[in-house]
């Protein structure tokens, strides 16, 4: 399924939408070019999921923990750019904390699928870049323009299957633009 975001506060609702069909044990794998705008999405997943914290990109860290303020689950914020291999993913024991968190590895394509073969593959890509739309990074090295993005959502595993149809209805009904409607 591809999605099409023309700002921030459209990303915003594109998370607010899938934040409403994740739930401890859920794996996200993140990909996309620098200043794609991965942070930024985890970002807004955060706030729709009600954790604590401020939300940066983990990249010298490799990971953080924001516990929910409320009773749902920590998401766990990766950044595997770093990381030269799937075994130096594994020494971070991910795997340990799987099922009670939300998982979201920004540039885990390639790398963090061993976590589980349950997961969604978010990739977020500018649309046309010419001189008038050209990215601006923001101090985090992500997107501080509201330049349009292009989501594609890939889920991988049984569970994924099922919720994909429901999550179109939510899209759907956030009123953004998808699939065959995008040109």
């Amino acid at each position: 399924m591809k999605v099409l975001l023309d700002s921030l506060p459209q990303m915003r609702t594109f998370a607010e939408a899938l934040a409403g069909h994740l739930a401890a044990g859920d794996l996200l794998i993140l990909s996309g070019n620098l200043g794609a705008g991965k942070t930024t999405f985890t970002q807004s997943l955060g706030a729709s999921l009600g954790v604590q914290g401020r939300i940066t990109s983990p990249t010298f860290i490799i990971a953080r923990e924001h516990p929910s303020a409320g009773d749902g689950p920590t998401l766990v914020h990766v950044d595997a750019y770093r990381l030269s291999d799937a075994a130096e993913l594994e020494d971070l024991d991910l795997d340990s904390e799987l099922e009670e968190s939300i998982t979201v590895v920004e540039w885990g394509a390639g790398l963090a699928e061993t976590l589980s073969s349950d997961y969604l593959s978010i990739s977020i890509a500018p649309r046309a870049q010419g001189p008038e739309t050209a990215a601006d990074e923001d101090s985090e090295g992500e997107d501080s323009a509201d330049e349009g993005r292009i989501v594609e959502l890939s889920g991988h595993g049984s569970s994924w299957a099922a919720r994909l149809p429901r999550m179109v209805d939510s899209i759907r009904a956030a009123g953004l633009t998808y699939d065959e409607e995008i040109a």
